[in-house]
C-alpha cells in the first residue's frame, strides 16, 4: 500500500514536511510496510521556497526594506532564468511586532526589490508567492521598487503605504524596469478575493493585520479610487486581486502578471500528480480547516487533484471551524481533529507534531480495521 502525504504547514508550530513526517510515523505504528510518499507543499505563502527548492538552486540574499521600511535581509531562489520569490520573506506579517501591526503604515516595497533584483540578474521567468503579507498598500510599494512613481495633487512623490493610497492623484510608469516587458510572472495566490468591497482585501484580511473598522473603510475606499485612476476596474474584480492587500491587483496592473491557484501551481511543479496515480490514500492537512479552505487552500487543492484518480483524501487539522460540510463535495472524504482533549491553543501548538502523529495512528488503525472487516 502507498499513501501520498502532503500537508500545509501548521503555522506557528510545524513546517509542511514536519507534519508529513509526523503522519508517516503514525501510519508506521500501525503498519511499517506502508510506503509513504511525502511532499512538502505551500499555497503561495510561507514555505513556498522550501517547497520548491531543488538541489543546485542558488539562494540569493539581498538587503531590502521590510514592512515598516526597516532594512533587513531577504532571499529568493534562482534556477537559471527562473526566480522563485516568497513575499513573506520581505513583507510578511510575522516580521511586524504585534504591537506595531497597522496596515496603514506597512509597505510591499521589499517584495518589489526582490523582483527587481531577479530581473536585473537576468531572470525572465518568475514565480511569486504572495501569501502571509503584512501589507494593505494595493501593491504601490512593489510598483515603486520597479520604477513606478506616484504623485499627490501637489506633485509630491507619495510614500508607498496603505494610508497614502488616498493621496495618489497621478501615476508615472514610464520609468519602470524594461525587463518587465518580456518577463513571465506567475503569481501563486491562495485566495480569490476581489480588490474591494465586503469580500475584498481590506474587509477580509485587514483586521488580522491590525486594521480597525475605521481603517478598513478608509483603505477600501482608497483602493477603489486607485483602481479607477488606473482605469483597471475590471482587474480589481478579478479573483485574487485582493490577495496580499491588493498586491495581486498591482502585479497584474504593473507587471502583466498572471494569477494562478497557489496550490495548483505548486503541485504542478513538484510532481505530486504522478504519486497519486498509484496511491491508495492521501493524507493532507492544515492548522485550521473551515469553509474558507475551499478558496484555494492546500487541502482542497490536493483533494481536487486526488479526485482525478479516485484517491480518498483524509484531512487533519488542529481546529475544525464552521462550513466544512462544503469541502466534502470538493474531494475531501473525512476531516480529523488532531487534538485529543480540551487544551489551551498554546499547548496544542506546542504538541502539534505529537498530536498529529497520534491522530494519524488512530485514523489509519480505523482504516485498516475497516479494510480487514470488508475482506
Amino acid at each position: 500500500m502507498k499513501i501520498t502525504i502532503a500537508s500545509d504547514s501548521f503555522k506557528g508550530s510545524a513546517s509542511s514536511l514536519e507534519v508529513a513526517k509526523a503522519m508517516e510515523r503514525g501510519i508506521h505504528r500501525v503498519d511499517p510496510t506502508v510506503i509513504c510518499d511525502k511532499f512538502p507543499v505551500a499555497d503561495g505563502g510561507e514555505g513556498l521556497i522550501a517547497t520548491l527548492q531543488q538541489e543546485g538552486d542558488e539562494e540569493v540574499t539581498i538587503t531590502v526594506h521590510g514592512p515598516l521600511f526597516e532594512k533587513r535581509q531577504a532571499s529568493y531562489l534562482r534556477r537559471g532564468k527562473l526566480a522563485i520569490i516568497e513575499m513573506a520573506t520581505a513583507s510578511g506579517l510575522p516580521l511586524v511586532p504585534i504591537s506595531q501591526r497597522n496596515p496603514m503604515d506597512t509597505t510591499s516595497l521589499g517584495t518589489g526589490e526582490l523582483i527587481l533584483d531577479a530581473l536585473q540578474k537576468g531572470c525572465d521567468d518568475l514565480i511569486v508567492g504572495i501569501g502571509g503579507s503584512a501589507t494593505n498598500d494595493c501593491g504601490i510599494g512593489m510598483a515603486t521598487a520597479l520604477g513606478a512613481l506616484f504623485y499627490d495633487k501637489e506633485g509630491t512623490i507619495v510614500i508607498p503605504t496603505g494610508k497614502n493610497i488616498s493621496s495618489i492623484a497621478s501615476i508615472d510608469t514610464s520609468r519602470m524596469h524594461p525587463a518587465l516587458a518580456n518577463a513571465k510572472i506567475r503569481v501563486a495566490c491562495d485566495v480569490d478575493n476581489p480588490l474591494c468591497g465586503p469580500n475584498g482585501a481590506s474587509a477580509i484580511y485587514g483586521p488580522q493585520k491590525g486594521a480597525t473598522p475605521e481603517m478598513v473603510a478608509i483603505l477600501d475606499s482608497a483602493m477603489d479610487t486607485f483602481s479607477k485612476i488606473m482605469e483597471k476596474q475590471e482587474l480589481a474584480d478579478y479573483p485574487g486581486a485582493g490577495a496580499a492587500g491588493g498586491l495581486g491587483f498591482a502585479l497584474m496592473t504593473f507587471a502583466n502578471a498572471q494569477l494562478e491557484s497557489g496550490i495548483a501551481l505548486v503541485l504542478s511543479v513538484i510532481g505530486m500528480e504522478e504519486s497519486l496515480k498509484s496511491a491508495t490514500l492521501c493524507f493532507t492537512g492544515e492548522g485550521k480547516i473551515d469553509g474558507q479552505s475551499k478558496c484555494g487552500k492546500v487541502p482542497v487543492g490536493i483533494a481536487k487533484l486526488a479526485k482525478k484518480y479516485n484517491v480518498p483524501v483524509i484531512a487533519f487539522a488542529g481546529d475544525i471551524g464552521n462550513g466544512t460540510e462544503s469541502l466534502y463535495e470538493l474531494g475531501i472524504n473525512a476531516i480529523v481533529s488532531t487534538t485529543n482533549a480540551a487544551m489551551p491553543l498554546e499547548k496544542a501548538m506546542a504538541r502539534s507534531l505529537e498530536l498529529t502523529e497520534d491522530a494519524a495512528f488512530r485514523t489509519f488503525h480505523l482504516i485498516r480495521t475497516c479494510m480487514e472487516l470488508r475482506c
